[in-house]
């Protein structure tokens, strides 16, 4: 009978030298306090984010919160200064304010850089701010009083009036940014049916007057217009920015 001399060799691991475990308990511990940090720092920005929620609704009288979210690590270190870095918020169904063609916003999204909160937490103060207010075609229509939808070239819109025995009536209309934070309506092009002039009249007193949009944060000035798909999206900006409770441009 053979046997094989390696048939009774058994293999052990040699335990961790002292060195090594030093290490290893060096490693374990560097990853627990990294992830013990990460989580507080976690905690410290969701509390920022959700007092910052709550400041915007009750300014902003937003059915329900927005969102909102703080960039950078560590947040701790940005409370500790005082400022945050960045913040986006993005909120939703804005009501209409003011008396002058009340418009609604469907949708505001906000980028605030260097948000400063102040010694008083009835203010905030931001270093720069970029805000697109999306209008719906719906709540345009309601505040002109005809209907009012995409056109079929960039940066302009299709309005149509309808009027009884003489028909329906569309016109091409050019769509952009005007002092004082209003959206103005020109160029207008006859695309569809004949303006008579019952039509003309009720289109006159629809589009001369330009449309202003109240409820954005104060401060913030209109730089531009897009047509959309779903509806006209405006776009701010603003420096050196002081937040305040109900702080709107109603």
């Amino acid at each position: 009978m053979y046997h094989s001399e390696y048939e009774h060799t058994a293999v052990y691991a040699s335990p961790p030298t002292p060195h090594r475990r030093r290490r290893i308990v060096a490693v374990v511990s560097l990853a627990a306090l990294l992830l013990g940090a990460v989580v507080v720092d976690r905690v410290a920005a969701a509390r920022a984010e959700s007092r910052t929620a709550k400041a915007f609704q009750d300014g902003m009288g937003t059915p329900e919160r927005p969102d909102v979210h703080v960039s950078g690590f560590p947040v701790l270190n940005q409370l500790a200064e005082g400022r945050l870095r960045h913040v986006d918020i993005t909120a939703h169904d804005i009501p209409a304010r003011g008396t002058e063609r009340p418009l609604p916003v469907t949708e505001l999204t906000v980028g605030i850089d260097g948000l400063k909160t102040s010694g008083s937490a009835d203010a905030a103060h931001a270093r720069s701010v970029e805000a697109t207010a999306r209008l719906s075609y719906e709540d345009v229509s309601q505040a002109l009083g005809v209907d009012v939808s995409r056109g079929d070239e960039a940066g302009r819109v299709d309005v149509s009036v309808s009027l009884p025995l003489a028909g329906d009536v569309t016109l091409s209309a050019d769509v952009s940014a005007a002092s004082g934070n209003r959206i103005v309506f020109s160029d207008l092009r006859v695309t569809e049916g004949e303006l008579i002039p019952p039509a003309k009249a009720l289109l006159d007193q629809a589009m001369e007057t330009p449309v202003p949009v109240q409820n954005v944060p104060e401060g913030l000035s209109l730089r531009s217009v897009t047509t959309t798909e779903d509806g006209i999206d405006a776009r701010f900006t603003g420096t050196e920015v002081t937040f305040h409770p109900d702080s709107t441009s109603a």
